[in-house]
C-alpha cells in the first residue's frame, strides 16, 4: 500500500484530500504545517507528499525545496496543490523541486490523477 503524507493548514481541506485519497486505498499521513511534514517525511518515508503552498511559517515551496536537498528525502515526489494559480507560481514550485502542480478547487479526479502520476 503507498503512503501519502498531506500537508495543509486548511482542517477542511486536509480532510478533504485525505479522504479522497482513503477511498482510493492509499494510506494517509498528515501535518498542518511544513515544519512538521518536513519531520515526518524524513521519519515515516511516504511514497509521495501533497503539499499546500501558504502555511504559516515555512511555504510548501519551502517544504519542496527542503525535502529535495535533504539526502534521506531527495526521491521523494511532491505534489503542489495550491489556489496559488499564476503561471509564476507554477514555475516558481518547479523550480523548487515539484514533480506536479495542481490548483484549487480540484477536484477528486484531478487529485488522484496528480498522485497517481508519480507513484508507479
Amino acid at each position: 500500500m503507498r503512503t501519502v503524507l498531506v500537508v495543509d493548514d486548511d482542517l477542511s481541506i486536509l480532510e478533504l484530500i485525505m479522504g479522497y485519497l482513503r477511498a482510493e486505498g492509499y494510506s494517509v499521513i498528515s501535518a498542518t504545517d511544513a515544519k512538521e511534514a518536513l519531520n515526518k517525511a524524513i521519519s515515516q518515508k511516504p511514497d509521495v507528499v501533497v503539499t499546500d503552498v501558504v502555511m504559516p511559517g515555512m511555504s510548501g515551496f519551502e517544504l519542496c525545496r527542503s525535502i529535495k536537498k535533504n539526502e534521506e528525502t531527495r526521491s521523494l515526489p511532491v505534489v503542489i496543490c495550491t489556489s496559488k494559480n499564476q503561471e509564476l507560481d507554477r514555475l516558481w514550485g518547479m523550480k523548487q523541486g515539484a514533480d506536479v502542480f495542481i490548483t484549487k478547487p480540484f477536484g477528486r479526479e484531478d487529485l488522484l490523477k496528480a498522485v497517481r502520476s508519480v507513484v508507479a
